[in-house]
């Protein structure tokens, strides 16, 4: 039986992150990718791009390189994990190099015109945003300590950023649950989810 495309990044991805947690809730760390794929799929039904939404951390979090995911899933999906992939800088400290990183990856937001780039980081940033509120609920400001930056102005500004660079996108659901995160966490608004 052959696999189309959105499974075998399904079990490419699985493979991939197996046993791996994730840093705020300790669930395995394959939830974000198929919560991201998730939230992709209620703005597009591109199989390409969801399945680059389970692939976004594979480069950046295991032992996959950015040739692999070309010579598997092909240029397109390439494009769209190189275009979530930070240069980690591993051989420095992630929280030394946490405000370059960021910046270079914004400066690849700020530059496409591809509607799809924005939408797997939307939805990525979305299913992040989503853990910092649960994180938030549980731990108030503390929870900021378990994170490489651990100043929530940074964090501020940052994901101010990426709601900004994808306000093409305004008119979906998705845009509109994380700008009421931003303002919950940020801007001390009021929670209108109970």
């Amino acid at each position: 039986m052959k696999l189309d495309v959105f499974e075998k990044a399904l079990v490419y991805a699985m493979q991939k992150h197996h046993g791996m947690r994730r840093k705020a809730e300790d669930i395995p760390y394959l939830l974000h990718p198929m919560e991201v794929a998730v939230i992709a799929a209620s703005m597009t039904n591109d199989p390409d791009i969801l399945a680059a939404c389970l692939l976004h951390d594979t480069v950046e979090d295991t032992d996959t390189s950015l040739e692999e995911i070309k010579t598997l899933f092909g240029p397109r999906i390439h494009a769209y994990v190189a275009c979530e992939t930070e240069n980690k800088r591993h051989d420095e400290p992630a929280n030394m190099t946490w405000m370059i990183r960021k910046e270079e990856s914004l400066a690849k937001l700020r530059n496409t015109e591809d509607i799809n780039v924005k939408i797997i980081w939307l939805a990525d940033k979305l299913a992040n945003i989503r853990a910092f509120y649960r994180s938030y609920q549980k731990d108030g400001d503390a929870m900021w300590k378990m994170f490489n930056q651990s100043d929530p102005a940074k964090q501020a500004w940052y994901y101010g950023q990426v709601r900004l660079l994808t306000e093409d996108l305004k008119d979906h659901a998705a845009w509109q649950e994380y700008s009421k995160y931003l303002t919950i966490l940020f801007q001390g608004g009021e929670d209108e989810t109970d």
